[in-house]
């Protein structure tokens, strides 16, 4: 190295030293859940000075401060590594792939047969991109606040109650993964349960047999969830979203990686404290998923290959599931390295471009590659020591490398694809029948190149649920009010809590060929009867005595009423805990229907594009006092507020229960649109379900099965059509 060169280099080592002073235990302080390379490592600029590289002792004072810093950080956090030693978690060790599934996911359940469909969901990823280690059932937000169920109580609602969850998850069980719910602390306006919330979720998952918990929001789950879950015989792993605190990872044997990517892989913070401690990369909006997969691959980690977020489709491209195949092949197959006390990342490679970790154990060795430039590099690619009767296999093609003798150095030649991924193991012994097995999988996957599949992302279309029309009539049945139709400019957005304006968020109805927030459609309303009120108890009543209906699926059907009667001087109040279903059923039965979205606005708006149905500014007095508390008071009576009437004197269209209309569906969310809003409001949280008082606003509810759509704030009112 000449003598200028070598005091550029230390230079920059000087620079970077001084940029982490702050830090007393590293020269290289983490930005948050990422430890950065050293600054010499970047490509820089003609105006940015001299481009030198990164001579050897750079990068080994660079690994020497790093395993400094982890030793002095674990001195400083009295780290114990007993939960990691635990045979019930060690699990979380090869846990690479784990998606976040919405329990409204119709490959997960079927509402024409009732049945969970576990081997279905399981099955079509296991063909997409290779299957799954385990699986976060998300069955909260972004319904929950819709009335005053909790966060368990969102679970004890899903088909089946807690008998029915506990065979779903032994159904994962059987198929080798893991099951892991979520935990909203956030949620804390809605029922408190009658322990605390430690031992109340500890005992519902002993109850049943779920793996693990997610920590929404939380940065860091604090022990006593830990230790509460251990009083229950039943240890769990915790995985908060945000990075915990150093301390912390005592008891966090996962987390979530919410990164920022740069050229150049980072080393992650938790990961290099603890080996053992796995990562999900979770990067939900981005269609590309080259940087989250290289990211894991680079840092021994896993993936959260999450597709449904909150029913927004963000489907995986056919190049990022293929890529996934493989990064997950190999990880699974060599998962023993990965957790390996040496690891060295960032290990001296020869192209600009291609990075690479050590991972060391016992005699072996295995490296895990990323090319992170979009072009392929072949030829050269790295030194190893020179080792007598040392083999080399090129993993992820499947075939044994013969290096090449330079001095005291093996050099090992091979190809790496464009913003691709390599595999090398050495060893000196021929390999065993598992590592044989993966190299013939991998040879076999490996013959097509990542390039030869679609990196081009697309939208997930939906379908409106066709709704018959009644028979017509000429005079307006009892209880009804006529809306005399005709030009109508049907204004309306959503007011999902996430997703922007990305495509895929709201619904997509027929004139527009996708879903999107913002919609604007100017349409000829024929002239219809729509019910005054909302159907209210008393009515509901005379149709179950009439018809004796009873939903196959009775959980929570009508809850708050007892013994097939509703609660004294309920008579005239809105009927709430009825399903899409259960509505549809007492509309046929009285030969009317639901309305159509765009009914329910002109009848609320008239032609006039009023902001509420009395007019552009809010009045409070012409709804139901908000209700606040941790529990449903009960709608007021359909009648109680006439100054909220429409132009055309409909009723209680606003502030009192949300009201059923349209049904969606795609491939794999089914979700209604309600309509009015509600009086129920529970506090503390941004992240309860959004309201909609507005004119020109609408809520998504998502659909699962009865038991678990019906609530305590949303009801239903009918149209009939007109001559």
């Amino acid at each position: 190295m000449s003598p200028m060169i070598r005091a550029i280099c230390l230079g920059i080592l000087a620079g970077a030293m001084a940029l982490g002073a702050s830090a007393q235990d590293t020269q290289f302080a983490p930005r948050d859940q990422q430890i950065p390379p050293p600054v010499c490592m970047n490509l820089h600029n003609a105006w940015e000075g001299q481009q030198a590289g990164c001579p050897p002792f750079i990068h080994d004072r660079w690994i020497s401060d790093l395993q400094h810093w982890r030793a002095e950080r674990r001195i400083r956090t009295t780290y114990d590594p007993a939960r990691y030693e635990l045979p019930a978690l060690r699990w979380t060790q090869s846990s690479f792939m784990q998606p976040q599934m919405m329990v409204h996911d119709r490959y997960f359940y079927s509402p024409a047969t009732g049945h969970y469909t576990v081997d279905r969901y399981l099955d079509d990823l296991e063909k997409r991109y290779g299957g799954i280690d385990a699986v976060l059932i998300w069955s909260t937000y972004p319904n929950m606040g819709i009335d005053d169920r909790n966060q368990l109580e969102m679970v004890e609602s899903m088909p089946g109650g807690v008998e029915g969850v506990r065979q779903m998850v032994a159904d994962f069980h059987r198929r080798g993964v893991r099951v892991l719910f979520p935990m909203m602390m956030w949620d804390e306006g809605t029922h408190q349960p009658t322990e605390s919330w430690p031992q109340a979720i500890a005992a519902l998952m002993k109850q049943i047999d779920a793996d693990g918990i997610n920590g929404d929001t939380q940065d860091g789950v604090p022990l006593g969830f830990s230790l509460a879950a251990d009083q229950q015989g039943h240890p769990l792993a915790f995985e908060p979203e945000g990075g915990p605190s150093d301390e912390a990872l005592s008891w966090n044997v996962l987390t979530w990686g919410q990164y920022n990517f740069s050229f150049i892989p980072d080393v992650d913070r938790y990961k290099w404290l603890e080996t053992r401690h796995m990562v999900n990369i979770s990067d939900r909006w981005n269609t590309d998923k080259t940087n989250d997969l290289q990211y894991a691959f680079f840092n021994g980690v896993g993936w959260e290959s999450w597709e449904n977020i909150w029913g927004i489709w963000n489907g995986i491209t056919p190049r990022d599931a293929e890529a996934t195949r493989r990064v997950a092949a190999i990880e699974r197959g060599a998962a023993p390295f990965l957790v390996s006390p040496q690891w060295e990342p960032l290990y001296p490679m020869h192209n600009y471009g291609v990075y690479a970790s050590r991972w060391p154990l016992d005699h072996e060795t295995l490296w895990t590659i990323v090319n992170r430039v979009r072009y392929d590099i072949g030829g050269r690619q790295m030194d190893v020591p020179l080792t007598p009767g040392m083999r080399y296999f090129d993993l992820y093609h499947g075939v044994e490398l013969k290096p090449e003798t330079d001095g005291a150095w093996s050099v090992l030649s091979f190809n790496i694809e464009a913003n691709g991924y390599g595999a090398i193991l050495a060893t000196p012994n021929e390999p065993g029948d598992a590592i044989k097995a993966l190299m013939q999988h991998m040879a076999a996957m490996t013959r097509t190149p990542l390039a030869s599949y679609s990196h081009q992302w697309t939208v997930l279309p939906q379908s409106i649920v066709e709704i018959q029309p009644t028979k017509p009539t000429a005079e307006a049945p009892a209880g009804m009010v006529r809306i005399p139709g005709g030009a109508f400019v049907f204004r309306v957005r959503g007011t999902e809590i996430e997703g922007e304006s990305d495509p895929g968020v709201d619904v997509q109805y027929p004139w527009e060929d996708s879903p999107r927030r913002f919609h604007e459609q100017k349409m000829a309303v024929k002239p219809f009867f729509i019910d005054k009120f909302p159907v209210t108890n008393a009515q509901f009543k005379q149709f179950l005595d009439a018809t004796h209906y009873a939903p196959a699926d009775k959980l929570n059907f009508l809850r708050d009423w007892k013994n097939g009667a509703y609660p004294q001087g309920w008579d005239n109040r809105p009927v709430t805990w009825v399903a899409l279903e259960d509505a549809r059923a007492y509309a046929q039965w009285a030969g009317k229907r639901l309305p159509h979205e765009w009914e329910w606005q002109f009848a609320a708006q008239g032609t006039d594009a009023r902001t509420y149905p009395w007019g552009d500014q809010w009045i409070a007095a012409n709804v139901p006092t908000l209700d606040a508390s941790r529990s449903m008071r009960g709608p007021d009576p359909v009648d109680a507020h006439p100054q909220g009437a429409s132009p055309y004197g409909v009723m209680d269209m606003v502030g009192n229960v949300w009201q059923w209309t349209e049904e969606f569906t795609d491939e794999h969310t089914r979700a209604a649109i309600v309509r009015g809003g509600e009086y129920y409001q529970p506090q503390g949280s941004i992240w309860y379900f959004p309201q909609a008082y507005r004119n020109d606003e609408h809520s998504k509810v998502l659909l699962m099965a009865p038991s678990y759509d019906r609530s305590g704030g949303v009801g239903f009112r009918c149209v009939r059509d007109a001559e």
